[in-house]
């Protein structure tokens, strides 16, 4: 059987404060007994003290007599306090004895006393002591005292109703703690339990699909304020996740409407009668289609490039060998826009995917070549710190308007809205780079003045 946080913390509060009530009860009532029986001894001890000295009191050290009738008085009145007193002399003669007074008295006294305490202290395992007291005068032994007690102690009952005073206001103060815990105890669940409470329904409408949904809660509790953030921050994410979602939808919808429609109203044209097929208007859909087939295939590049199972086949790579490689591979566009492409900076070596490198060279470039003005100069720069490495390309080109600077690495976006699909890309080239780079632990910027010209920026670590 499932039970609900509160309840479950009400539960274990409740358990530990009972059992630190037992346990202080426990240990408060033993050491009490302890103390008390202690504090007993001690009295007891003394008590025997006054007993013999009480006696010398009583003796006439001039006449060399005894005042028989105090020692009397003195003992009957010990009997009733549980101590049994023989008087002797200095030659041992017994002056005045209690049992030996009233034999039946002090048997019922003693026997009392020893019922009373095996009740109490079973394990304590007493009985009655003698001891034997001198009493001197000025160095000289006067007699006597032979006191017979219940040891190791004995309690009266004055002593035993104190006992139970201490023990059941004891009882009371544990009585009083477990209310005032179940009270606390309660509170404090609610107050823990409600904001988790909350951030579970949150959630649930969040797993509903409700991305907007956010936590208010304030806590003064570390981890239950870091559980509202992360389930804010999640909210946030998938929210963010949607909306990217939706717009990929819209945006490739939209990528691919223009060549498919033209694609339609062309064969549509053809198979009505109303355009001669010409292989020029053939080659016109065949752009079209392969338009299509380029978007599709960097569509399928950012999948395997973001996907989880994205792997990085890192070698020993020369940044400069990388960009030689590539621009090779523009030379038919460089001479068609008359171009030149000029790589400074020494030899940079690198741990890295060169495959992946290349890409991001050819994205970086291809973009260059597309916004560059006919005869300019793009230079690509290799750079290299302690513990970093990269390249940067330069063009001279229309440039970026600062606003757009934060957006350019998005699927489909476009800086200059003017460019059409033949010649602006797919608008992913730039999303392409940055997950490479990213990938490789590194990081793309760039900077860019309108009329001028960009500068985009890789870099990535060395190893």
């Amino acid at each position: 059987m499932k039970h609900s946080l509160r309840r479950k913390l009400t539960s274990t509060i409740l358990a530990v404060v009972l059992l630190s009530i037992a346990i202080v009860s426990l240990t408060s009532n033993y050491f009490a007994n302890r103390l008390f029986s202690d504090y007993i001894k001690e009295q007891q001890s003394i008590q025997s003290q006054i007993i013999v000295s009480t006696m010398i009191s009583h003796y006439d050290r001039d006449a060399e007599l005894w005042n028989l009738d105090y020692i009397h008085a003195l003992g009957m009145f010990s009997i009733y306090e549980g101590y049994i007193i023989k008087v002797l002399d200095a030659d041992g003669a017994v002056l005045w004895d209690a049992q030996a007074h009233d034999m039946e008295l002090c048997n019922r006294i003693m026997a009392d006393i020893e019922e009373r305490m095996n009740l109490q202290y079973p394990g304590l395992n007493g009985e009655f002591k003698t001891t034997m007291h001198e009493m001197v005068v000025d160095d000289t032994l006067i007699g006597f005292v032979s006191i017979s007690n219940f040891g190791p102690f004995f309690l009266d009952d004055s002593q035993f109703k104190f006992l139970r005073s201490l023990n059941s206001v004891l009882l009371g103060i544990g009585f009083l703690a477990l209310f005032f815990s179940i009270v606390i105890g309660s509170m404090l669940a609610k107050r823990i339990s409600q904001p988790i409470l909350r951030t579970i329904e949150a959630a649930g409408h969040i797993a509903a699909g409700n991305y907007t949904v956010r936590l208010e809660e304030t806590s003064d509790t570390k981890e239950v304020e870091m559980l509202v953030a992360s389930i804010n921050d999640l909210a946030n994410s998938l929210e963010s996740m949607e909306a990217m979602r939706k717009q990929l939808t819209e945006d490739v919808a939209h990528e691919l409407r223009t060549p498919v429609t033209i694609l339609q109203s062309y064969i549509e044209a053809m198979m009505d009668g109303m355009w001669e097929v010409t292989p020029e208007r053939l080659n016109s859909c065949y752009e079209e289609v392969d338009r299509i087939g380029r978007l599709i295939n960097d569509l399928e590049k950012l999948s395997r490039i973001e996907s989880e199972g994205f792997h990085l086949s890192k070698k020993t790579v020369d940044l400069r060998a990388v960009l030689e490689t590539t621009v090779s591979g523009f030379f038919n566009e460089l001479n068609r826009k008359e171009l030149t492409v000029e790589i400074t900076g020494s030899l940079s070596v690198v741990s890295a995917d060169p495959d992946r490198l290349r890409q991001v060279a050819t994205n970086l470039l291809s973009n260059a070549v597309k916004y560059t003005k006919e005869g300019s100069l793009l230079t690509f720069h290799v750079f290299e710190t302690e513990n970093e490495a990269g390249f940067s390309l330069t063009d001279r080109g229309v440039g970026i308007p600062q606003e757009e600077l934060p957006y350019i690495f998005e699927r489909f976006y476009r800086a200059d809205k003017s460019r059409n699909r033949t010649t602006g890309g797919s608008g992913i080239g730039l999303t392409i780079v940055k997950s490479i780079v990213e990938a490789h632990g590194g990081r793309v910027e760039v900077d860019s003045v309108v009329g001028t010209g960009s500068t985009f920026t890789v870099t990535i670590p060395k190893s």
